[in-house]
Protein backbone atom coordinates (compact mmCIF):
# COMPACT_ATOMS: atom_id res chain seq x y z
CA UNK A 1 0.00 0.00 0.00
CA UNK A 2 1.39 3.36 -0.98
CA UNK A 3 1.27 6.14 1.58
CA UNK A 4 1.30 9.40 -0.32
CA UNK A 5 0.64 12.90 0.86
CA UNK A 6 -0.47 15.35 -1.82
CA UNK A 7 0.70 12.77 -4.37
CA UNK A 8 4.28 12.54 -3.04
CA UNK A 9 6.06 9.57 -1.50
CA UNK A 10 7.63 10.16 1.91
CA UNK A 11 11.15 10.48 0.48
CA UNK A 12 10.22 13.05 -2.17
CA UNK A 13 7.79 15.10 -0.10
CA UNK A 14 8.58 18.74 0.62
CA UNK A 15 6.47 20.88 2.89
CA UNK A 16 4.47 23.62 1.18
CA UNK A 17 5.24 26.20 3.86
CA UNK A 18 6.83 26.63 7.26
CA UNK A 19 3.60 25.89 9.13
CA UNK A 20 3.28 22.48 7.51
CA UNK A 21 6.94 21.69 8.19
CA UNK A 22 6.55 22.61 11.87
CA UNK A 23 3.44 20.40 12.10
CA UNK A 24 5.25 17.44 10.55
CA UNK A 25 8.22 17.80 12.87
CA UNK A 26 6.01 18.16 15.93
CA UNK A 27 4.08 15.01 15.10
CA UNK A 28 7.25 13.02 14.50
CA UNK A 29 8.88 14.27 17.69
CA UNK A 30 5.79 13.75 19.81
CA UNK A 31 4.12 10.65 18.52
CA UNK A 32 6.85 8.26 17.47
CA UNK A 33 10.09 9.91 18.53
CA UNK A 34 9.12 9.64 22.18
CA UNK A 35 8.84 5.85 21.96
CA UNK A 36 12.38 5.56 20.56
CA UNK A 37 13.84 7.91 23.19
CA UNK A 38 12.17 5.93 25.96
CA UNK A 39 13.56 2.66 24.59
CA UNK A 40 17.04 4.17 24.37
CA UNK A 41 16.89 5.43 27.95
CA UNK A 42 15.82 2.00 29.21
CA UNK A 43 18.74 0.39 27.41
CA UNK A 44 20.98 2.98 29.09
CA UNK A 45 19.53 2.03 32.48
CA UNK A 46 20.22 -1.62 31.77
CA UNK A 47 23.85 -0.93 30.83
CA UNK A 48 24.30 1.18 33.96
CA UNK A 49 22.92 -1.57 36.18
CA UNK A 50 24.99 -4.26 34.46
CA UNK A 51 28.23 -2.25 34.68
CA UNK A 52 27.98 -0.65 38.12
CA UNK A 53 26.35 -3.27 40.29
CA UNK A 54 27.42 -6.77 41.26
CA UNK A 55 26.09 -10.05 39.91
CA UNK A 56 22.99 -10.05 42.13
CA UNK A 57 21.58 -7.24 39.97
CA UNK A 58 22.25 -8.80 36.57
CA UNK A 59 18.67 -10.04 36.27
CA UNK A 60 17.36 -6.53 36.89
CA UNK A 61 19.69 -5.18 34.21
CA UNK A 62 18.52 -7.91 31.85
CA UNK A 63 14.91 -7.01 32.63
CA UNK A 64 15.56 -3.38 31.65
CA UNK A 65 17.27 -4.57 28.46
CA UNK A 66 14.19 -6.64 27.61
CA UNK A 67 12.01 -3.58 28.30
CA UNK A 68 14.17 -1.42 26.04
CA UNK A 69 14.09 -3.98 23.21
CA UNK A 70 10.32 -4.38 23.54
CA UNK A 71 9.84 -0.62 23.44
CA UNK A 72 11.98 -0.44 20.28
CA UNK A 73 9.66 -2.94 18.61
CA UNK A 74 6.65 -0.88 19.69
CA UNK A 75 8.39 2.31 18.50
CA UNK A 76 8.84 0.73 15.08
CA UNK A 77 5.15 -0.21 14.97
CA UNK A 78 4.16 3.31 16.06
CA UNK A 79 6.35 4.85 13.35
CA UNK A 80 4.59 2.68 10.76
CA UNK A 81 1.23 3.77 12.17
CA UNK A 82 2.18 7.43 11.85
CA UNK A 83 2.76 7.01 8.11
CA UNK A 84 -1.02 6.84 7.84
CA UNK A 85 -1.46 10.12 9.70
CA UNK A 86 -0.15 12.14 6.77
CA UNK A 87 -1.38 9.94 3.95
CA UNK A 88 -4.00 11.35 1.61
CA UNK A 89 -7.61 10.58 2.31
CA UNK A 90 -9.06 7.54 0.62
CA UNK A 91 -11.38 8.99 -2.00
CA UNK A 92 -14.88 7.51 -1.97
CA UNK A 93 -15.44 5.61 -5.21
CA UNK A 94 -19.15 6.16 -5.41
CA UNK A 95 -21.75 8.57 -4.10
CA UNK A 96 -22.96 5.89 -1.65
CA UNK A 97 -19.54 5.39 -0.04
CA UNK A 98 -19.05 6.73 3.45
CA UNK A 99 -16.86 9.83 3.61
CA UNK A 100 -13.71 10.09 5.71
CA UNK A 101 -14.05 10.52 9.45
CA UNK A 102 -15.22 14.07 10.24
CA UNK A 103 -12.80 16.32 12.08
CA UNK A 104 -13.88 17.50 15.52
CA UNK A 105 -12.44 20.96 15.94
CA UNK A 106 -11.55 22.07 19.42
CA UNK A 107 -11.37 25.58 20.84
CA UNK A 108 -8.67 27.60 19.11
CA UNK A 109 -8.92 25.71 15.80
CA UNK A 110 -11.69 27.74 14.21
CA UNK A 111 -9.67 29.12 11.28
CA UNK A 112 -6.76 26.69 11.03
CA UNK A 113 -5.69 24.23 8.35
CA UNK A 114 -6.12 20.48 8.65
CA UNK A 115 -2.88 18.57 8.11
CA UNK A 116 -3.34 14.97 6.97
CA UNK A 117 -6.10 12.80 8.30
CA UNK A 118 -7.77 13.50 11.63
CA UNK A 119 -5.60 12.37 14.54
CA UNK A 120 -6.58 9.03 16.03
CA UNK A 121 -4.76 7.67 19.06
CA UNK A 122 -2.70 4.54 18.41
CA UNK A 123 -4.75 2.56 20.92
CA UNK A 124 -3.19 -0.82 20.21
CA UNK A 125 0.31 0.57 20.66
CA UNK A 126 -0.67 2.25 23.93
CA UNK A 127 -2.16 -1.00 25.23
CA UNK A 128 1.00 -2.86 24.14
CA UNK A 129 3.25 -0.39 25.97
CA UNK A 130 1.06 -0.63 29.08
CA UNK A 131 1.20 -4.44 29.00
CA UNK A 132 4.99 -4.53 28.51
CA UNK A 133 5.63 -2.00 31.27
CA UNK A 134 3.20 -3.75 33.66
CA UNK A 135 4.93 -7.07 33.03
CA UNK A 136 8.36 -5.56 33.63
CA UNK A 137 7.19 -3.80 36.80
CA UNK A 138 5.83 -7.06 38.19
CA UNK A 139 9.05 -8.83 37.27
CA UNK A 140 11.08 -6.04 38.84
CA UNK A 141 9.07 -6.29 42.06
CA UNK A 142 9.63 -10.05 42.21
CA UNK A 143 13.37 -9.66 41.56
CA UNK A 144 13.80 -6.92 44.18
CA UNK A 145 11.92 -8.92 46.80
CA UNK A 146 14.15 -11.95 46.12
CA UNK A 147 17.42 -10.04 46.65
Amino acid sequence: MSHRYRGHRANSFQAADLTELVELRARQRTFHGAYGRTALSNLGYSLTILRLFDSRFYRIGLLFAILGASLYVLAFLRARHSQHDFADYDKPESANATPAQPVIRTKGQENTRIFGRPFVTAGGIVIGVAAVVAGVEIGLLVLVLNI
